[in-house]
């Protein structure tokens, strides 16, 4: 449910946004409030099927929308996500780089594998998608970059050394652009989001259980505990942040890193 006191629909009418990692969860709620702003959407996802089931449902809504696949985590197929967003939306306005994954293990288990997947995909993946949309933004004089982070990449606990790394990582990387861009007519900022009910906590829950022994709503209880959280986030929460920071008056909004922790009653944008 969104937590906009005002209707957003024509709110980003014109523009252009594309969504990574846009099939489920978070990705799919950003482009569902994007779209519901205005937005002509291009939804890229990993798996296509997720991609097209998320088009599926805004063209259902009347919206226009486009699906692709793109593993972000790979510099050609960045590349061509950007070629076809140009194809298929002619300039882009909005990047949301939601793409990530999480990884949960001990540090001592944590494979140099895992970590550098983890990287490859959270950070390196950011970056990328930077490199690619950037440009054209500043030459139009006009775009809104939102990063995916975490309340990981500003603090940290047990078992999320790789993951607490990527999104540090994405938090400086956010700053640092931001900086670049400043009085440009672009913004970078970072949304930085505790546990969301989505596929990938509920994969950290059962990890949890089946590592300990302990039941679903303990494991739940246990995450929350780690995050100081009182709930979990709803994905539409974060989407509703995603449009605040694309809004016209939040042009001033540069290099920040805006936390969703579950405070009771939830966040509110004006």
């Amino acid at each position: 449910m969104s937590v906009f006191t005002e209707p957003i629909r024509d709110l980003l009418r014109d523009r252009t946004a594309v969504v990574t990692g846009g099939g489920r969860g978070i990705g799919a709620a950003v482009a569902n409030q994007l779209a519901t702003a205005g937005a002509v959407v291009l939804v890229s996802s990993k798996t296509a099927t997720h991609a097209q089931m998320t088009v599926d449902h805004l063209r259902e809504a009347g919206h226009i929308a486009h699906a692709t696949t793109c593993d972000v985590s790979k510099r050609e197929e960045v590349e061509a996500l950007q070629t076809t967003a140009t194809s298929l939306l002619g300039k882009v306005d909005v990047l949301v780089n939601n793409a990530g994954v999480a990884f949960s293990a001990s540090f001592l288990q944590t494979s140099l594998d895992d970590f550098l997947q983890t990287m490859a995909v959270n950070t390196t993946g950011t970056f990328l998608c930077l490199k690619a949309f950037l440009p054209e933004m500043l030459k139009a004089g006009w775009g809104r970059v939102i990063n995916i982070a975490s309340t990981a990449g500003l603090s940290a606990g047990s078992y999320m050394s790789a993951y607490a790394t990527s999104k540090h990582a994405v938090v400086g990387l956010t700053r640092a652009t931001a900086a670049e861009v400043a009085s440009q007519g672009v913004t970078v900022n970072a949304l930085c989001p505790g546990y969301v009910r989505t596929d990938m906590t509920r994969e950290s829950i059962k990890r949890i259980m089946h590592a300990t022994g302990r039941t679903e709503q303990q494991a739940l209880n246990a995450i929350l505990k780690t995050a100081a959280q009182n709930r979990l986030i709803e994905p539409e929460e974060v989407a509703d942040a995603v449009v605040f920071l694309c809004r016209e008056d939040s042009k001033d909004i540069n290099g920040s890193t805006l936390v969703i922790d579950g405070d009771v009653g939830g966040r509110k944008y004006s």
